[in-house]
């Protein structure tokens, strides 16, 4: 089932509380310093900066806030999710990247898109976090982790072929041979699920997708299933030496062997992300991925 947008009232200005912001970046980027000292200043102008942070490293988990503006991509977006934890806020994205199908705001439009944020012309859409357990065979909790875009168990060195068994809600589905498998969000459906041939899903609808990596098999291919199930990795026993890692959202987390058990599941809570009026999320499909142009070009 899908979320429907809802509006925060908190950052009108009518209320007559001044409004607290977040800015984070990667100050190693080489657009996002200039940028975050035009953010800063323009901020500042029109409401209170609470925390600023271009080396990645604060703790935001227990800091209070209308807004989070991150300056970069989608890279530096998923790293703010993680920041926050389970205290995620409005995030409003300044594309300093390439793609940016989060960040959708251009740095030279910001003082403008700011302002109309402020005036409570905007929406707040929710989308599906996973929260992936790895345990060992004796049950033990190893790591605990929010994830915004995918959980991928796939081949490490030697880089051989790894078997991965799914069940879903306790049911066995299949024992997936090839490079790993990913579970991804709607939001991660558009970035490594993407590349290794799974499908587009909506952000705002609650739902899986489960893609497997260069599969052995042919007839293994992607599946989408609902968002409140458990799902189960498992990696398999195998006659080769092998290993296998625990990916969340591009970060490695840990190796995986045979009878780790890694569960996945929606998280208690969604990532908040700022949409202006009038931009909608077919439209940023057509212009980022070039829908609709000229396929010679």
């Amino acid at each position: 089932m899908g979320r429907e947008p809802t509006r925060a009232g908190l950052l009108t200005q009518g209320d007559g509380r001044t409004v607290q912001v977040v800015i984070l970046g990667n100050v190693h980027k080489s657009r996002v310093q200039p940028a975050a000292e035009h953010v800063r200043r323009v901020v500042q102008r029109y409401a209170e900066l609470v925390a600023y942070d271009l080396k990645q490293e604060m703790d935001l988990s227990t800091v209070r806030a209308d807004l989070v503006i991150v300056l970069g991509g989608d890279g530096a977006i998923l790293r703010a999710a993680h920041q926050m934890g389970t205290n995620q806020m409005p995030v409003m994205g300044v594309n300093l990247g390439k793609l940016g199908f989060l960040a959708e705001v251009a740095p030279e439009e910001f003082e403008t898109v700011f302002r109309t944020v402020l005036d409570g012309n905007y929406q707040v859409l929710d989308h599906l976090m996973l929260l992936c357990r790895l345990r060992t065979a004796e049950t033990a909790c190893r790591a605990e982790l929010l994830s915004l875009n995918e959980v991928v168990v796939q081949a490490g060195p030697p880089f051989r072929m790894v078997e991965v068994e799914l069940s879903i809600d306790g049911e066995q589905v299949a024992s997936f041979a090839g490079d790993g498998l990913i579970l991804a969000t709607p939001v991660g459906s558009t970035a490594h699920s993407l590349a290794a041939g799974g499908p587009i899903l909506r952000q705002d609808i609650a739902a899986v997708v489960i893609t497997p990596l260069c599969p052995h098999t042919l007839t293994a291919r992607p599946l989408v299933d609902a968002a409140e199930r458990l799902y189960t990795l498992t990696v398999r026993p195998s006659v080769l030496p092998s290993s296998a890692f625990l990916v969340v959202d591009g970060i490695q987390v840990a190796q995986v062997g045979p009878g780790d058990v890694i569960e996945v599941r929606a998280a208690p809570v969604r990532f908040r992300l700022i949409q202006l009026r009038g931009r909608s999320y077919y439209r940023r499909l057509r212009e980022k991925l070039g829908w609709g142009g000229d396929p010679r070009r």
